[in-house]
């Protein structure tokens, strides 16, 4: 097979005390996400797209939050090691396309730097990286306002 799609979804609940970073952008807000990394929704959810894309299990399996390595790590480079380890099993990553449901905050001013640092850690080019907002119209978790949640996909060309 010459191609791969891969589908990707995180989850981190709000909580008090800690940086809310999404797309390697440190946002902010009166509450940050919990999670033995940094936390961020969208680069974790990238990441468990092309992973599973590439067959690679997922980044628990990858980065597990049982290893105190990766206790506050950056996600941006956890998301450039898994890129890195699907290009090491012969798979490029061409475009990426996600979307984070939040009902606050704003994030539409963010959305390019988030392209751009997602863009470098996958090594592709800021136009392969989609990135989109939704609200739940204050339905769910994320409407209530307990948290965050990124859905993304890629496809994978092997090399």
């Amino acid at each position: 097979m010459a191609e791969r799609i891969g589908l990707g979804m995180d989850v981190h609940a709000f909580a008090e005390g800690r940086k809310l970073i999404l797309g390697g952008v440190d946002i902010p807000h009166t509450l940050g996400l919990a999670g033995h990394s940094d936390a961020d929704v969208l680069a974790h959810a990238i990441a468990d797209a092309i992973l599973g894309g590439a067959r690679a299990g997922d980044i628990g399996k990858l980065f597990p939050d049982t290893d105190p390595t990766y206790k506050d790590a950056d996600s941006l480079l956890l998301l450039r090691a898994a890129a890195d380890h699907v290009r090491s099993l012969g798979w490029d990553v061409c475009d990426v396309d996600s979307v984070i449901a939040c009902q606050a905050p704003k994030l539409s001013p963010y959305r390019d730097q988030m392209r751009e640092n997602l863009a470098s850690a996958l090594g592709i080019s800021k136009d392969a990286v989609g990135v989109k907002a939704t609200t739940t119209e204050h339905l769910g978790f994320e409407g209530r306002g307990e948290g965050i949640s990124a859905y993304a996909v890629c496809l994978l060309e092997r090399r």
